[in-house]
């Protein structure tokens, strides 16, 4: 094993061992300050529960390198952490703290002096939770310099793809109402549980839609992921809430995807509460510093079949791509887990292009 990739591997396990569920973050950024404040001197810039490591210029090209410092809830066996058979297990492994692990490696064994570019590495909180609350959004309006961005990567999972463009996501609370009653007599009430039952079987049958944009294919899903609606053992539930959480491609605006989860409620009788909203973003292929990491790396175009703040940069014109480390069908899993060997090579992609390109 390289000295390298134990480096990566043995930080990524130490990462993981923070726990910083989303809302949780205090202690992992006061971590990565700390490590940031032995290679970047003065230039470590504390936002909240965020950290940036330098900044822009605006006199050279700008690269920024965005990661999140949250995971989803923790989960039974996350801990303890360990490596083993060339991977490493602990919640945020592959979503996101391996792609950490190779920015803090990078920010300290790069020489910026040399860098015919600026370089910023900006690490976030609460991305996992409502886009309102998301911590990128304070970093962005604190750090007016990074909106100079030339171009941008969220280390997202990405199994080592340039992933482009991200799927819109939407969250409503679908509302059933009835009317309580005995269970011995449901004649007497109406229940809300069985008045879903339509709404459920259509989206169970509902296949995905393909939606081309360039030469990238989208795909627009509708799922139900929480319904409740328990009053008590014997009683008819006089409501029933679903959670309808729809995935849309870039190109639908926001106001059309309300208008067409409001549209489903209305067709099977259910009241209609949006309660999150995130934009889709836009694939940037034609940026000619994403074309040049392109020729450099060899690393493969695919769409972006989640939300990731690829969004939110490109509404402030920051072009952004998500390109990562970590395994995408690894992300929010029980025993989660990321190749090592992914992390070092990960680390080659970046270091040659932040150290090749101008």
């Amino acid at each position: 094993m390289s000295g390298l990739r134990e480096v990566l591997a043995e930080r990524t396990r130490l990462l993981c061992e923070i726990k910083s569920p989303m809302g949780e973050e205090s202690e992992i950024a006061r971590h990565v300050a700390e490590a940031g404040a032995k290679a970047w001197f003065g230039e470590v810039d504390r936002i909240g529960n965020s950290v940036v490591f330098g900044g822009l210029s605006g006199k050279r090209p700008g690269i920024v390198l965005f990661g999140h410092l949250d995971t989803v809830p923790l989960q039974e066996g996350d801990f303890p952490t360990r490596r083993e058979a060339g991977r490493v297990f602990g919640r945020g492994a592959s979503d996101m703290k391996g792609a950490l692990a190779v920015m803090l490696t990078l920010g300290e064994r790069i020489d910026r002096a040399s860098l015919r570019t600026d370089l910023s590495l900006v690490f976030y909180d609460r991305e996992e939770g409502p886009y309102e609350t998301n911590g990128l959004g304070p970093v962005l309006a604190a750090r007016p310099d990074l909106h100079q961005a030339a171009v941008a990567f969220c280390l997202e999972p990405t199994d080592l793809a340039v992933q482009a463009g991200c799927c819109g996501s939407m969250h409503a609370t679908f509302i059933f109402r009835g009317r309580s009653a005995h269970s011995a007599r449901p004649w007497q009430g109406r229940n809300a549980v069985h008045d879903a039952g339509p709404l459920l079987a259509s989206l169970r049958d509902l296949a995905p839609v393909e939606v081309r944009v360039g030469e990238l294919s989208f795909r627009e899903v509708k799922n139900v992921t929480r319904i409740e609606g328990f009053t008590g053992r014997n009683v008819l539930p006089a409501r029933c809430d679903l959670n309808v959480n729809f995935r849309f491609a870039p190109g639908k605006s926001v106001a059309q995807a309300e208008a067409e989860l409001r549209t489903l409620a209305e067709r099977f009788g259910a009241e209609c509460e949006i309660i999150d909203r995130a934009p889709a973003g836009d694939p940037i292929l034609d940026n000619p510093l994403l074309k040049k990491f392109r020729a450099l790396t060899g690393a493969p175009v695919e769409p972006k079949q989640a939300w990731t703040d690829v969004a939110r940069l490109g509404l402030l014109g920051i072009p952004a791509v998500n390109f990562g480390p970590g395994d995408q069908a690894q992300a929010h899993q029980r025993n989660e887990s990321c190749s090592e060997e992914a992390l070092e090579r990960g680390y080659h992609l970046l270091e040659r292009f932040l150290t090749e390109v101008e």
